[in-house]
């Protein structure tokens, strides 16, 4: 007998999701609240981790009868090496985004495209500086060349360790040496990872998570890193500027292209074709007011933070986008996308075009985009989209609610420059209990979760507390659609937040970026730290990912606790079948890195938790509440 559907009230927290569900529902359109009543309850062996597939002398799970795989492994064994691969796997996806920003980079020096270009002279010279790369009296191009060396080795193996850990205190650094956690290359720490999970090699539990740490530091210091930093020097580097979210962003006069996924290689193009004279002339003809391009997920962000691009919406909301009924196109490139899109596009007008061969879908429309070809191929997808405007039912369209305005661009560099060119007078606030510390809440949406709930509730309660929030990825549209990433928000922080909000006029939550850009958050960490004279882990900072979901979120996590950040999950990674993993991971790493996680599903019950770990750092800093 099919399972009742849960109210809608039960599954968003916003009412475009809810009229969107109503609507979906009403059209006999699944979504993926309900294939998660389909695939519940869940297999309780996988929940906790302790099964594996790793040969086929099994499948094996552990019990208490039979407490050992056909290999001998046991659940402390099984639980660490499934973990590990699954961090493996995240670090893979953020890290590749890294690459394929170097290959853009190398396309520009080679002249092999002319649709990018280098954007942001300074700041490539800068990053070169920094890297030991000489730049006096030397061309931009010849810089380049050898930065680009440089990250491509990062993902070699030849390495002792990767570039940007030059930007670690040296505290941290020499704790990484002495626990064996040090990234020596990207792609050297997937293998290895990949090599010790294998049947007959790692069988300690704790030396695969220390492994595990050390690929998710593969990732934060060098992958995600470097497509963060490439990200600025080929598109320009983010500073604020003011723009709007929810499904709103979708308008029903015009042609609505949608792009969807991580990176901005592709996004950026269509919307330099979808801004075209000419084009925008063939959307007039067909009867449309204009092309409108908006985001969703992290190459929204991308396209948010550098080009003020609407967001439509986070994780959650891609799939109620397509049942507004308006949207010509979803253009996607990898990472994060629902293969339910298609099904879903498939039920109206819309076009469903990927990008990427590593990210092809079944029924999609394919267009293989590269660097010498990147614009042509981006007008043609616009053409289509405007060709598709025709074939819209108008009778199908809803789009519910009215635009949210939020304030974006955050970069480090904004920041700087807000404060006047150094990182002083955050000091002196941070000092003085103005700001009593910060938190960066980033990642998904889980439909285990009432969408938001948790990544607006804790951003909340934490500002209450004088706590400033980053946010990135899907928690970026959460924030704006509350209304938090706007400077009027300071009235709902504490008074010392809500005077530097004022002062800066600022809100009490900045937008950092994409979840790649969690390195920004990383790299401002270590720069408070060595600006103090400190290790990250003595800083009154936190993290969080309330309703994750991704591989890739649990290598930032990893990373963000090897790094010496204490961070919350709103609920727990699939190690609980073992007791000596979960140790580990939620007390075990304080004593090893100075950080642990902690699992909370309550976001009062996590603020509360971070503003006793703030004021415990803050006291052993000498600092004042």
């Amino acid at each position: 007998m099919a399972k009742e559907p849960r109210p809608v009230e039960a599954l968003s927290i916003w009412e475009d999701a809810r009229a969107m569900l109503t609507k979906a529902r009403a059209e006999g359109i699944e979504t993926a609240h309900e294939r998660l009543q389909q695939q519940t309850p869940h297999c309780k062996f996988c929940e906790l981790g302790v099964s594996c597939r790793n040969c086929t002398m099994g499948p094996c799970k552990i019990t208490p009868k039979a407490p050992r795989g056909v290999c001998g492994a046991d659940a402390d064994v099984i639980v660490a090496r499934n973990f590990g691969r699954f961090v493996a796997g995240g670090s893979a996806g953020h890290s590749d985004h890294g690459r394929d920003l170097v290959e853009v980079l190398e396309s520009i020096v080679e002249g092999s495209t002319s649709d990018y270009r280098i954007t942001d002279e300074a700041k490539l010279r800068r990053i070169a500086a920094e890297l030991g790369v000489t730049v006096e009296d030397r061309s931009t191009m010849d810089i380049a060349a050898e930065l680009i060396d440089i990250f491509y080795a990062d993902f070699g193996s030849r390495k002792k360790e990767v570039a940007f850990l030059c930007r670690v205190p040296a505290k941290r650094r020499e704790l990484w040496d002495r626990l064996g956690m040090t990234p020596r290359g990207v792609d050297r720490e997937i293998a290895e990872m990949m090599h010790r999970t294998h049947m007959g090699c790692d069988n300690d539990a704790p030396n695969t998570l220390i492994h595990a740490a050390r690929t998710a530091l593969a990732d934060g210091w060098a992958g995600s890193m470097i497509g963060t930093e490439l990200s600025d020097v080929i598109f320009g580097t983010p500073q604020p500027s003011m723009s709007h979210a929810n499904l709103a962003a979708i308008k029903k006069d015009k042609v609505n292209i949608l792009v969807h996924g991580h990176n901005p290689v592709v996004s950026e193009m269509i919307l330099a074709a979808a801004r075209e004279p000419a084009l925008i002339a063939e959307a007039e003809a067909m009867g449309a007011q204009g092309i409108n391009v908006a985001g969703l997920c992290c190459t929204g962000n991308e396209l948010l933070m550098r080009q003020g691009i609407p967001m439509a919406g986070n994780h959650l909301m891609t799939e109620l986008a397509i049942v507004t009924g308006a949207v010509e196109a979803v253009v996607v490139d990898y990472q994060c996308i629902m293969p339910s899109l298609v099904q879903i596009a498939g039920c109206y007008h819309t076009l469903f075009i990927d990008t990427a061969q590593k990210a092809r879908f079944t029924g999609a429309v394919h267009f293989d985009i590269h660097p010498h070809n990147a614009l042509e191929q981006a007008r043609e997808i616009v053409r289509m989209a405007v060709q598709a405007y025709a074939r819209r039912d108008a009778s199908r369209v809803q789009i519910p609610g009215e635009p949210v305005n939020i304030m974006t661009g955050f970069s480090n560099e904004a920041v700087i420059a807000a404060l006047g060119g150094s990182l002083d007078p955050l000091v002196q606030a941070i000092a003085a209990g103005d700001i009593r510390g910060a938190v960066g809440i980033v990642g998904c949406n889980n439909p285990k979760f009432q969408q938001d709930s948790m990544n607006v509730g804790l951003a909340k309660e934490l500002i209450k507390k004088d706590i400033l929030v980053l946010v990135t990825g899907c928690v970026t549209t959460a924030a704006g659609k509350a209304g938090l990433l706007l400077p009027e928000a300071a009235e709902q922080a504490g008074p010392g937040l809500r005077k530097i909000c004022g002062a800066l006029g600022i809100p009490p939550v900045l937008h950092y970026g994409s979840c790649v850009d969690n390195s920004r958050i990383l790299q401002l960490c270590a720069a408070l730290a060595n600006a103090l004279g400190v290790d990250i882990s003595d800083l009154p900072v936190g993290a969080s990912s309330p309703e994750w979901y991704s591989e890739k979120a649990a290598a930032i996590g990893l990373y963000a606790v090897a790094s010496g950040i204490y961070t919350h999950l709103g609920h727990p990674p699939h190690i609980l079948g073992s007791q000596t993993v979960t140790d580990l991971a939620v007390s075990g790493l304080e004593d090893l890195v100075g950080a642990s996680f902690f699992i909370e599903p309550d976001p009062v019950k996590a603020a509360l938790a971070f503003d006793l770990r703030i004021r415990a750092k803050r006291k052993a800093l000498g600092l004042g509440e």
